[in-house]
């Protein structure tokens, strides 16, 4: 994994070049959002020690198998850490992959995991993880938040982006890189996600997918309006 600092708080941990999770810095220790693909756990503990802080909390921006993977690997290591999770998420993480019925009845896509652990405290948006906070961000998928950091700006967006092979609004395909496409669940979702995210104007963009984006407003703007010609053609 490669490990890369942006800002004052925000570590990316990056596996097989685009594949990304983070590690977010408080006075307390490391929020981790996202715990990647299986296999991941030893280079995130590893990531939290050159860092030089313990990991107190993780958290999951929606529960396939390259944000959640190795969720127990990491969770079975620190025992006693907080696990908080969206109620969609945890849900699915055991199993239960039924759609409600105000959702579009669109077909879930992309491979969601099971994980034996359980969530210590069921997020809301709107809540705080730390000083980060909980924004509803369905489309990839019904579970899918992203996390908004008021002191910097920084927006850790999920898959509800991706800057791989160029910024797109998830649903939206990057010929070479189109998996978080294939795997998103309803597009038109996505685009009023991806429309609510910029209305934040965030000034640092941190995707499951692809490089941080500084400034990325402008490439956020034109990603939508892809996005909107899509869904309105």
């Amino acid at each position: 994994m490669k490990l890369t600092q942006h800002g004052q708080y925000l570590w990316q941990i990056t596996r097989l070049g685009a594949f990304n999770c983070y590690l977010w810095q408080e006075p307390d220790g490391l929020t981790l959002i996202d715990t990647n693909m299986g296999g991941s756990a030893a280079d995130i503990l590893q990531a939290a020690k050159r860092i030089g802080q313990p990991i107190t909390r993780i958290t999951l921006t929606h529960a396939h198998g390259d944000h959640a993977g190795s969720l127990d690997e990491v969770a079975k290591q620190l025992p006693g850490v907080e696990v908080a999770l969206a109620s969609r998420t945890s849900e699915f993480l055991q199993g239960n992959l039924n759609l409600r019925a105000d959702e579009p009845q669109a077909k879930l896509r992309g491979g969601f995991v099971q994980c034996t652990t359980q969530a210590t405290r069921i997020l809301s948006p709107g809540d705080k993880v730390g000083s980060l906070q909980v924004v509803a961000a369905p489309g990839h998928t019904p579970d899918h938040i992203a996390f908004f950091a008021e002191r910097d700006g920084t927006l850790i967006a999920g898959d509800a982006f991706q800057t791989q092979a160029g910024t797109a609004v998830a649903g939206m395909i990057r010929w070479l890189f189109p998996f978080p496409a294939m795997a998103t669940w309803h597009l038109a979702t996505a685009l009023a996600t991806a429309v609510n995210l910029r209305r934040l104007n965030p000034t640092r963009l941190a995707v499951g997918h692809g490089r941080v984006l500084q400034n990325p407003t402008a490439a956020m703007d034109a990603a939508i309006r892809q996005a909107e010609a899509k869904v309105n053609a």
